[in-house]
């Protein structure tokens, strides 16, 4: 079993705990936090309880007041210990719930996909969408705990279990050359779910972020890289309707994909490395064509990204290996970069 890993975040701090046994995820847990498909995987918790219905949907007001009605209900105090068990979805609005009852609740998370283990439970950023935009409404607020049974991605969905490796590959990506030689050197392993191997790879991904978040907890400066790809990605999600015809991972690939574009169009990325990163994609079975979209809806969309600094959207390039910058670019070379990925 891996160690445990404690970090601080501005002024909070997270311990990260590995568990051996799923049944440790909600021990001292006074309200826990499902969807339809995470609530099987805890059957033996008898506690109370909200379960939202599964999927992007579900990110929104509505179902925010339904856990912050049921932690009023249950008297719950501002020492209360509230959990999320779920993948992104659920782990964003947990802790968006969290960080409003009582002006910030214990909070727990016991991520139960690759993509919540890795990146969307980790670093303190909650949300909702809002309007049709991905995650528009937020803040920051770190679990005290996140709990991580690695055993339950051997049951995830296939495709939900590549969506997760997208977030890895683009952690591997910002400079993590041993997860990067893994990624390459043991695919087949990783494909297979191979439990020691899924371990070393949660674990690599999980320091990269964990040191981002540690040197700049609230985005001010590098952490923004971690955002490569998720421009354009959150784009193509908006204008796909978030109807589960893009998962997040594969929208973050395709903005993966359109980002190498745009560096290589504005002479930052080298064409050779553009050409590397789509084989590591392509090896993984990402798609870097959204066909039937229109590239003027996804510019469109783009304008309304949440991390526009006075008034222009910002992207996250690659100059090579590791290295990232942000940059604006003028609507003519964004259009011809969105019309070359459909």
């Amino acid at each position: 079993m891996l160690d445990d890993v404690r970090f601080s975040a501005g002024e909070f701090s997270t311990s990260i705990r590995f568990l051996s046994d799923p049944t440790q995820a909600l021990e001292g847990v006074q309200l826990a936090l499902f969807d339809t498909n995470t609530r099987p995987l805890l059957g033996s918790w008898s506690g109370p309880e909200v379960v939202w219905p599964a999927g992007e949907s579900s990110k929104s007001w509505a179902q925010i007041d339904s856990a912050l009605s049921k932690a009023l209900e249950l008297e719950l105090g501002r020492d209360g210990v509230l959990a999320g068990v779920g993948g992104g979805v659920v782990t964003d609005m947990a802790a968006f719930a969290a960080s409003l009852y009582m002006r910030g609740c214990k909070l727990v998370l016991v991520p139960t996909t690759l993509l919540a283990m890795v990146d969307a439970a980790l670093g303190g950023k909650t949300g909702i969408d809002y309007n049709g935009y991905k995650n528009l409404v937020g803040s920051f607020y770190p679990a005290a705990e996140l709990r991580i049974w690695p055993g339950f991605l051997q049951n995830l969905p296939e495709r939900d279990f590549r969506s997760g490796l997208a977030e890895v590959i683009k952690h591997a990506l910002l400079g993590e050359s041993d997860l990067h030689s893994l990624l390459v050197n043991q695919r087949q392993a990783i494909l297979a779910r191979e439990p020691d191997v899924l371990e070393e790879l949660i674990y690599k991904a999980i320091m990269v972020k964990v040191g981002f978040v540690e040197r700049d907890f609230r985005e001010k400066g590098e952490r923004a890289f971690l955002n490569l790809g998720h421009t354009f990605g959150h784009a193509l999600e908006a204008v796909a309707g978030f109807d589960g015809s893009w998962t997040h991972g594969e929208a973050v690939c395709w903005g993966i994909g359109r980002a190498l574009d745009l560096g290589v169009r504005l002479g930052l990325t080298p064409r050779g490395y553009q050409r590397e990163v789509e084989s590591l994609l392509l090896s993984y079975g990402f798609v870097l064509r959204a066909p039937h979209k229109d590239a003027g809806a996804l510019l469109s969309a783009l304008k309304h990204d949440k991390k526009k600094y006075n008034g222009h959207v910002r992207f996250v390039l690659q100059t090579g290996f590791g290295q990232c910058l942000q940059t604006t670019a003028d609507d003519a070379q964004v259009l011809a970069t969105l019309a070359g990925g459909i």
